[in-house]
């Protein structure tokens, strides 16, 4: 059984990175895997307990030049109302209106989601097709790292102990980007997908360029299909290219079979929603 022996609350990013300097931490935000996961044994609590709610620095959309921060505090919510999100990556709010319930998505956080590194995260495969970054802070130290090589396997990072995620970097989509996610699930809510999709590009006459698909639950960490967007980039996107994007998609990715689903259900999810998202970006 583990004993929390420390519990501390800082205000900013500073002391919060100096509280990770000093020793192993369980980082706290919204809580909403946290006590789950530590509630069924399968994570144990730090000696100190790092409440970082109090870090307001940390939370919110803000946009400087070509650059959208995300704060790694900033709410499911949030993303649903905030207007640098409607304008720029509206893929997001599609994918937060899809999130857990009204309860858990006011508690959940944009950081704690990328940390918690599940395969099946839903937010990790828009951020991936908008092709986030991880901003992360320690002591003396700043590092970016994509969200494409930022995990390396269910619930395991690169984030270092001494390390806190302080928000996501996105680029601006180009001019004529247009996306969609999708997910299924046995219900349409508090559900964990069994398999999730995101394609964005930009389109134009009737083509689709700069190509970004993203995979979740069909590996052992939410990915990017190499395949599906050679299979599509600077293609029109007719009912022929569509169909064999779909196949493609299907054939790239390495699903298990669970209690959820089978790996062959998992594959044919993947096939119709990126056929049905390609079809409404058209």
């Amino acid at each position: 059984m583990s004993i929390i022996e420390n519990y501390l609350a800082p205000s900013s990013i500073d002391d919060a990175a100096a509280a990770l300097a000093a020793g192993p931490a369980t980082i706290v935000a919204g809580g909403t895997d946290l006590m789950l996961q530590t509630g069924s044994g399968q994570k144990a609590y730090a000696p100190t307990l790092l409440n970082i709610q109090k870090i307001t620095k940390m939370r919110g959309v803000s946009q400087d030049g070509n650059t959208i921060r995300i704060g790694a505090l900033t709410t499911i919510t949030d993303l649903l109302t905030d207007p640098i999100i409607a304008e720029h990556l509206p893929v997001l709010a599609t994918m937060a209106d899809k999130f857990a319930s009204d309860q858990i998505r006011n508690a959940g956080t944009v950081g704690g989601n990328v940390c918690n590194a599940s395969p099946a995260g839903d937010s990790l495969v828009p951020l991936l097709m908008y092709k986030a970054e991880a901003v992360l802070v320690a002591t003396n130290d700043f590092r970016k790292v994509p969200l494409a090589e930022f995990f390396t396997g269910p619930g395991e990072t690169v984030r270092q102990e001494n390390e806190l995620l302080v928000g996501v970097d996105i680029p601006v989509p180009p001019a004529g980007f247009r996306g969609g996610f999708g997910k299924f699930g046995p219900r349409p809510a508090l559900e964990i997908a069994m398999a999730s999709v995101s394609v964005g590009g930009v389109v134009k006459d009737g083509a689709i360029s700069d190509v970004r698909v993203a995979f979740g639950a069909v590996a052992p960490t939410p990915i990017r299909s190499a395949e599906t967007e050679a299979a599509l980039e600077d293609k029109k996107l007719n009912k022929k290219t569509i169909s064999a994007a779909g196949e493609i998609a299907s054939s790239s990715v390495n699903p298990i079979t669970d209690v959820r689903a089978t790996d062959w259900y998992r594959r044919h999810l993947i096939r119709v929603m990126t056929e049905e998202i390609l079809n409404n970006v058209n």
